[in-house]
């Protein structure tokens, strides 16, 4: 280890300025050229017979800082070889340096008591070594410090592969400067540009070891402002909502942080989760080129024909969806999607219209297969299915705003009469596969045969047959087998 002191010349001065010294008031330039200047006015006060009561005495400096004085300058040489020695140890690899800033000026004195152990314990406390580094700046402002250039350049490359792939950024820098097109292949990206939005510099720098950053510690404090990731270890009674408001976050932001995370995950008592909001001191923006195949969808287009019945339907042409190649250019910042656009478009299979033809032709006789609600209002008080250990046929409506039963769509009265437990009991065939069954009514107002118009009043609600209270029974039958009322019912 190569130390280089820091001393000045050797001089008789005299006492006030010592006082002077003790205040702090002095820097060390000046205090070199006074003591040159008063050589000749402090020997002026000595007689011969004083000469012998001249001292000598260290004033020690920290850069311009005044430490204090000493009687003997090996008393300070020995606390940088100790701080030198004990940093070499700690810190392998690295040439320490403690004496860079420490300037030791003597002088010349009459008879004057230094306090060697208050001096040299400061000194040792405020003294720091310094080693040989890389500062990494960021739009001209040092924001960490890297070991050597190397590491550097591997922080610059680390922070690249945080959102390129390393084949990829790989291929990118051999491509740079070179006039080849590489074919965009399907399903690829290609990269266009990866650059870092504030301007990034470095230079060589001395700093203590202790505040020099590995490449990948240099990578987490750039991208999150924090050297390492604050975590949250989850306790009894937690939830992900109240973990985000007690660290400054959204529920949405918390999740962004915790990819394996969603709103309907069930937190673990000592799960680590991640708080840490970043702060990002670089910016990556990569910009791509990709190629993608994707589906056109194919039109439908609906044919009304007057000739067949409303609710018939007819296919005439079953659509298919076509294909397409896109290119699109992209640009992220940080691995955020933040520009997306089109740059050629290629029509690889065309669509097929998907053509329908729908009859339009309406009579009272034949439902629409469009079913309306049979009662004014309501609620279902009971629905299709297992009940008191038997099965329910159909859904019973309760409570409507008038007690008026419709026909829930066209048709024909083919049952109008009482029927044991249904009590006053009401089918209408609806001539398209279909038919309704309304029950438990008070009064039956139409007869067989009869030709209802959707909407229409066939009767009044009730309680007849086997019943609990005033309400509708009302079932669907489709080409003969039951089927839930809610799934035609609109």
């Amino acid at each position: 280890m190569n130390t280089k002191w820091k001393i000045g010349h050797h001089s008789s001065h005299n006492v006030s300025l010592l006082n002077q010294h003790k205040n702090g008031l002095l820097v060390k330039a000046f205090v070199t050229a006074v003591l040159l200047s008063t050589i000749t006015f402090n020997l002026a006060f000595a007689n011969e017979g004083d000469v012998g009561s001249i001292d000598k005495i260290y004033h020690v400096y920290l850069e311009d800082k005044y430490i204090g004085s000493v009687s003997d300058e090996k008393k300070v040489k020995k606390v940088i070889e100790a701080k030198e020695k004990e940093a070499s140890e700690k810190y392998k690899g690295y040439e320490v340096d403690a004496d860079a800033l420490v300037t030791i000026v003597p002088e010349q004195v009459f008879s004057y008591k230094t306090n060697d152990s208050e001096t040299l314990k400061m000194l040792d406390e405020q003294l720091e070594v310094q080693t040989d580094a890389y500062a990494f700046e960021v739009n001209g402002k040092a924001v960490l410090y890297l070991k050597n250039k190397e590491d550097y350049e591997e922080t610059l490359k680390k922070l690249k592969l945080q959102y390129v792939p390393e084949e990829k950024l790989k291929v990118f820098e051999e491509s740079k400067g070179s006039a080849q097109n590489q074919p965009l292949k399907e399903n690829d990206k290609k990269i266009i540009d990866v650059l870092l939005s504030e301007t990034v510099s470095g230079k060589e720098a001395k700093i203590s070891p202790a505040k020099i950053l590995t490449p990948d510690q240099a990578v987490q404090y750039i991208k999150t402002g924090s050297i390492e990731k604050q975590v949250y270890v989850v306790k009894k009674g937690d939830v992900l909502g109240k973990i985000a408001k007690e660290h400054g976050l959204t529920t949405k932001e918390l999740l962004a942080l915790n990819p394996g995370l969603t709103v309907d995950s069930l937190l673990q008592i000592g799960q680590e989760i991640n708080v840490t909001v970043e702060k990002p001191l670089v910016n990556v923006q990569v910009v791509y080129e990709t190629l993608n195949t994707e589906t056109i969808d194919y039109e439908k287009v609906v044919q009304e024909d007057a000739s067949m019945f409303k609710g018939e339907k007819e296919i005439i042409q079953k659509g298919s969806p076509g294909k397409k190649e896109v290119s699109y250019l992209v640009t992220e910042v940080n691995g955020q999607v933040v520009n997306k656009k089109v740059t050629n478009e290629k029509v690889l299979v065309e669509p097929k219209k998907h053509i329908e033809k729908v009859g339009t032709k309406v009579i009272s006789s034949r439902g629409t297969g469009n079913f309306i609600w049979p009662t004014s209002g309501g609620y279902i008080s009971s629905g299709m299915g297992s009940r008191w250990g038997s099965f329910h046929r159909g859904i019973d409506i309760a409570r409507p705003s008038n007690y008026n039963i419709k026909a829930s769509d066209n048709g024909v009265v083919t049952f109008a009469g009482w029927d044991g437990t249904y009590g006053n009991k009401i089918v209408v065939n609806h001539n398209n596969g279909y038919q309704t069954l309304y029950a438990h009514l008070s009064e039956i107002k139409v007869s067989v045969g009869q030709v209802v118009p959707q909407g229409a009043v066939i009767g009044i609600m009730g309680s007849t047959g086997n019943s609990t209270g005033v309400h509708l029974h009302f079932e669907v039958l489709k080409n003969g087998s039951l089927i839930n009322p809610l799934t035609v019912l609109n």
